[in-house]
């Protein structure tokens, strides 16, 4: 038998490595997010910082890396998707659609 996954609509973010992206995935994941920021030259605009993220899951804690999106799933949990999982899956919807 096959079957074909249901439309839905999701929310999500991808992780690109910067400070303010940081600050933009803290602010969609809340308290489910845990990160550490290693080196502090990029705070006097030396490079990027080195990020180590973590979302909190229904299936326990699950490292976020550069690039992964982060999706909001139906029920309100989030969880990290890799870019091209994420890309063969979802497609970007138009301003206005829903």
């Amino acid at each position: 038998m096959k079957y074909r996954k249901k439309p839905v609509v999701i929310e999500a973010i991808q992780f690109n490595g910067t400070a303010s992206n940081l600050e933009e995935i803290e602010r969609f994941v809340g308290s489910q997010l845990k990160y550490e920021i290693f080196d502090s030259a990029w705070e006097v605009g030396k490079g990027r910082p080195y990020i180590r993220m973590q979302i909190k899951t229904l299936e326990g804690d699950m490292h976020v890396s550069v690039g992964d999106y982060i999706i909001k799933g139906v029920k309100g949990e989030f969880y990290p998707c890799k870019p091209d999982i994420f890309e063969q899956t979802y497609e970007a919807l138009e301003e206005g659609d829903s």
